[in-house]
């Protein structure tokens, strides 16, 4: 899943005594969006309701390759772990080391944690983009030339996950330089809106990434690209076309974020020392837990994100053990509750930033839900379900996801703010995906595994409604910080 986008133009216009406004403002948005027209913060403003002003070219053309940046690269990461399974299928590997390869991807986001943030505000995040994209491509290279690179059969298994972490570096370094540049791109009130159409495109890229994954894998399609005389020289089974043709996608990627244009936002100068710069990093970390809004939104989209990457293992499995389905069809499951978390992310761009914490009830019966999946046997029951899975989590997590964007701003400079969201919710999906892990090592069977997971999914959403009350009523100015304008306050104090 996405992240959200700063906040920004939204108080402007918008507001229930304007209804006109709102109408305008909601067919710019649609324009915008669909033509990707965003610029600089500088200039944001001219292409909005009552600015009388022209976005120029320049600005059309850099969000426009933001955004096709991330749709790439989104749909490449996710096609690319369904074949990364098939390969490990094909090489006879254990069934708990698919889990064990989204962990080490998510490794790679907790080790780098205190770094990337810096590194994203210190060089130009187009070329940090497109510097990260090259290394998910070398992860891929890596990935397919296992056999030729003369590792004995027993340890190919594990190059490949180990390749896949290379692709996580890539991932790790990438995502404050992406969801850094929309802050910069967007005035700060626009969070929610903005932020449900950026899930909605992040999580169509991930429908389309799982259903690209599963088609490449599939007999047919994997087929096709074998007989082709450059691709067959070069690969030799189903999976290995697979990753050669996402790695073809990162590229596309790579090429788009080459091409956006400078924001020439300039961040003061980044601390360059390893050690001070985990003293610093631990620092943010601390900024954003001690923050009575921070806490509850940081707790609510580490359990999010993790819940999220072990429910896409999950399903994989549920779909194989409990409905009989193949890698390819059981794939296309994930692409399913992805469809129900894009109109749960559409639908929560209705919802004011003021009013985030009212949706921390959708979480605890999203966990419910879940409770229902061993019960469901039909193919119309299973999609039901997962859509409706799928709807509640896009609608609790995208205004959660911008309460915490704005606190983070509020509070932290754009890359670091990203980069201490990153370093949570990996670290839950370590601790999350381990267990899960464990349990198939266990070989417990994985309705039983479900059970436990809506449980502790439930359990904790209904601890973060108490604390969340808890906490506004022992602060009743808090509501008021919701929505405040301001950017890195908190950077004195850390340094």
């Amino acid at each position: 899943m996405g992240r959200m986008i700063p906040q920004a133009v939204f108080t402007q216009t918008l507001g229930p005594d304007n209804p006109r406004a709102n109408a305008q403002w909601l067919a710019a948005t649609l324009r915008l969006y669909s033509l990707t027209l965003f610029g600089t913060t500088h200039n944001f403003h001219a292409d909005w309701p009552g600015s009388g002003r022209r976005t120029g070219t320049f600005l059309k053309r850099g969000f426009y390759l933001v955004m096709a940046a991330q749709a790439f690269s989104s749909l490449a990461d996710n096609a690319l772990f369904i074949a990364a399974i098939a390969l490990i299928q094909e090489l006879h590997g254990p069934d708990w080391l698919a889990p064990m390869m989204k962990w080490s991807f998510a490794l790679a986001y907790v080790v780098l944690a205190a770094f990337v943030g810096a590194i994203a505000d210190s060089y130009p995040k187009g070329r940090v983009m497109f510097s990260t994209n090259a290394l998910k491509v070398a992860g891929c290279l890596l990935m397919f030339s296992y056999a030729s690179i003369g590792v004995a059969p027993e340890y190919q298994t594990w190059l490949v996950c180990a390749a896949y972490g290379v692709v996580g570096i890539g991932a790790a370094a990438y995502s404050p330089a992406k969801y850094g540049i929309v802050t910069e791109m967007l005035p700060p009130t626009m969070l929610v809106k903005g932020n449900s159409w950026i899930e909605g495109l992040t999580v169509f890229s991930i429908i389309l990434g799982t259903v690209l994954g599963g088609l490449l894998i599939s007999s047919s399609v994997s087929t096709a690209l074998l007989s082709h005389s450059f691709i067959g020289s070069l690969v030799h089974t189903p999976a290995e076309a697979a990753i050669l043709v996402i790695a073809f996608v990162y590229l596309l990627a790579a090429l788009c974020n080459l091409m956006i244009p400078r924001t020439h936002v300039r961040y003061p100068p980044q601390q360059k020392n390893p050690v001070r710069l985990i003293r610093t990093f631990w620092g943010y970390v601390c900024v954003l837990w001690k923050d009575k809004l921070g806490q509850i939104s940081l707790a609510v989209t580490t359990l999010f994100w993790g819940a999220g990457a072990t429910l896409q293992l999950i399903v994989i499995e549920w779909g194989r053990s409990h409905l009989g389905y193949q890698l390819d069809k059981a794939s296309m499951l994930m692409g399913v509750a992805a469809l129900g978390t894009v109109v749960g992310s559409i639908l929560a761009g209705r919802i004011p930033l003021r009013r985030a914490l009212a949706v921390l009830p959708v979480g605890a019966m999203m966990g419910l839900v879940v409770l229902l999946m061993p019960l469901v046997y039909q193919p119309w029951s299973v999609y039901l379900l997962l859509l409706l899975t799928g709807g509640l989590a896009g609608f609790f997590v995208v205004p959660m996801n911008a309460l915490l964007q704005h606190r983070g701003h509020v509070l932290l400079s754009a890359g670091h703010s990203i980069a201490v969201q990153n370093f949570n919710e990996q670290l839950n999906i370590l601790l999350m995906v381990a267990m899960y892990t464990l349990l198939l090592w266990l070989e417990l069977p994985i309705n039983v595994i479900i059970v436990i997971f809506g449980t502790v999914v439930a359990v904790l959403m209904v601890v973060f409604m108490r604390w969340s009350k808890r906490n506004m009523q022992a602060n009743p100015d808090l509501h008021d910080q919701i929505g405040q304008e301001g950017h890195g306050r908190a950077l004195d104090s850390t340094h």
